[in-house]
């Protein structure tokens, strides 16, 4: 039913009928603990120190703050319009469909990448004791065999049935494997502290050996940048949220000040724990017997053989929990996408305990999709963190925007400075892009333009009104996106004069150091920022957007 505005002061925002309000304070921080302790505390520890050696614990820290930058921008949206599926649905409040088709379809995508993902991680831990799952390819990572493929594709299936039983069942299910794996992650870096501990590993061959460009590299590249933006599903969950305007600015910046304390703490003890023997061949040779399992390898090294087995089970439980979240976050990202009118309006549709349950179908089939071309973990985490950098880039402009568009809209979480901090939001945002390298951008950039083609074709077809394309106001995204894939191209992030081989085109090997690569990063930003805010849409259609939406309302559409 239609939630009528009460003027450009103040707008009522329409709210998601049928789902359920199940989700409590501890269960939305939960949401968020849980994506981010994932499969990234798995394999993070070794992948950033053999990129960034000791430095990696910066790595860690710089990664976080940028992280929380965004978080707070969301924070102050998802408090203003508890929606489910927010990340995709307030760039269209501000913007309009064009951009928040392109910041949808890109979001989408890169969390049904999640899921499998987590799965991939459960198999590589498995490895050691079910060969026939996985196996080494000669350029390293673990590839899927085809009895893998077959287990891969049953756990997608569990994961999406219990998202389909309900919201209630999922968070009651988190929470308990949430509270296991911080105990299991507090339990490792104690017994890594008392096992062995050698504090001359932080600067026996300097503390960052591969200088800090390295650092900045291993964000993106090492999985820190992936595990971070889990704090998503804050934003996401905000519409079965049962008190949404207390609940997200808590879990939003809880879950990032937890798991930042808690992976500093982790990379300090795998570093401090490594027998100095195995760093003779320098950081980025550092490696295991076990190369499955980083952590659980480490564990055999000093000869705690229990540890190893517990690391082993939790890297069943905790990617699996990640896995679980994330089936439910895409179903809820399409969910958003068909109420802005971007998607087929049947993805809308919710079983009687408030699931959207073909969004779920959907995820489930896409992420098993992602097996084909991306069968091994390392080769998916600088696609995701790549895209849903761009995808969470919108936020900061939509708050600029909405602040100029409804200046008296409660706000009962504001960030101060004006300008300053969605400034800072967006550009780290750049950064997380142009850090991942072109020959990760160039597959996102592909992903992009082949959302934008499905988009035609759905707007040719479609049999019902959809929403004005706003083509004006939504140009910001797509200049944005283009003007970042130039820098990338043109950046040298390594600073070895390397091209990046990619699909089409071989990049990064300059002229663009990682300096004034990321200053020409700044300087763009902060002109598409301004941009976008100009072209913003008139409060009225602003106001309509936010009270009302194309599924409940077509005579707003067309």
């Amino acid at each position: 039913m239609t939630q009528m505005k009460q003027g450009l002061g103040h707008v009522e925002v329409q709210l998601d009928t049928g789902l359920k309000k199940h989700v409590s304070k501890l269960s939305l921080l939960f949401t968020g603990v849980g994506a981010i302790i994932g499969s990234g505390w798995l394999f993070g520890a070794l992948y950033a120190s053999q990129i960034a050696g000791p430095a990696s614990i910066i790595s860690w820290i710089l990664g976080g703050i940028m992280v929380m930058m965004i978080g707070l921008v969301y924070a102050e949206l998802a408090t203003m319009f508890p929606v489910s599926g927010g990340i995709v649905r307030f760039p269209h409040y501000a913007f309009g469909s064009f951009a928040s088709y392109g910041s949808g379809w890109i979001s989408w995508l890169a969390a049904a990448a999640v899921t499998p993902v987590e799965v991939l991680a459960t198999l590589q831990y498995a490895n050691p004791y079910i060969p026939w799952l996985m196996y080494q390819s000669e350029e390293g990572p673990f590839l899927l065999t085809a009895p893998g493929g077959v287990v891969a594709v049953a756990l997608m299936f569990v994961y999406s049935l219990i998202n389909i039983m309900g919201v209630k069942l999922f968070t009651k299910f988190n929470n308990v494997l949430v509270w296991w794996k911080l105990a299991v992650i507090a339990l490792l870096v104690v017994m890594l502290f008392a096992l062995e501990f050698n504090p001359e590993n932080l600067t026996s061959q300097g503390f960052a050996p591969e200088g800090w460009g390295a650092v900045m590299v291993a964000i993106p590249a090492a999985g820190i940048g992936f595990a971070y933006l889990g704090f998503r599903n804050a934003v996401e969950y905000a519409g079965e949220s049962d008190n949404p305007k207390k609940n997200i600015p808590f879990a939003l910046i809880g879950s990032l000040v937890i798991t930042i304390g808690v992976y500093v703490l982790l990379q300090v003890a795998f570093i401090t724990a490594l027998p100095p023997e195995l760093l003779e061949g320098g950081w980025s040779s550092l490696s295991f017997d076990d190369a499955a399992g980083p952590l659980a390898g480490l564990a055999l090294v000093l000869g705690a053989v229990w540890l190893a087995w517990l690391l082993r089970l939790d890297a069943i439980i905790s990617p699996a929990d990640t896995g679980l979240i994330y089936a439910g976050v895409t179903s809820r990202l399409s969910y958003a996408n068909a109420r802005n009118g971007n998607f087929p309006q049947w993805l809308t549709k919710l079983n009687s305990r408030g699931i959207p349950w073909p969004s779920v179908v959907l995820t489930f089939v896409v992420g098993c999709i992602f097996f084909l071309p991306f069968p091994s973990w390392q080769l998916f985490i600088g696609f995701i963190t790549s895209a849903f950098a761009i995808s969470f880039g919108s936020g900061p402009v939509a708050v600029g925007a909405l602040r100029r568009q409804l200046p008296e809209q409660e706000r009962p979480f504001k960030l101060p400075g004006g300008d300053i901090l969605p400034l800072i939001a967006f550009i780290g945002s750049s950064l997380l892009v142009f850090w991942a390298g072109w020959a990760i951008n160039e597959k996102m950039l592909i992903a992009l333009l082949l959302g934008y083609v499905v988009y035609v074709i759905y707007h040719f077809t479609a049999k019902v009104k959809l929403p004005p394309l706003d083509l004006k106001s939504g140009l910001w995204f797509p200049i944005w996106v283009f003007g970042l894939m130039v820098i990338s191209y043109f950046g040298d992030i390594n600073g070895d004069g390397k091209m990046q081989e990619g699909i089409f085109l071989n990049g990064d090997a300059g002229p663009l150091t990682l300096g004034t690569g990321a200053l020409a990063c700044a300087i763009f930003s902060i002109a598409v920022y301004y941009l976008g805010v100009h072209w913003r849409l008139p409060a009225q259609r602003a106001a309509d957007y936010i009270s009302r939406t194309p599924v409940d309302d077509p005579e707003i559409a067309g």
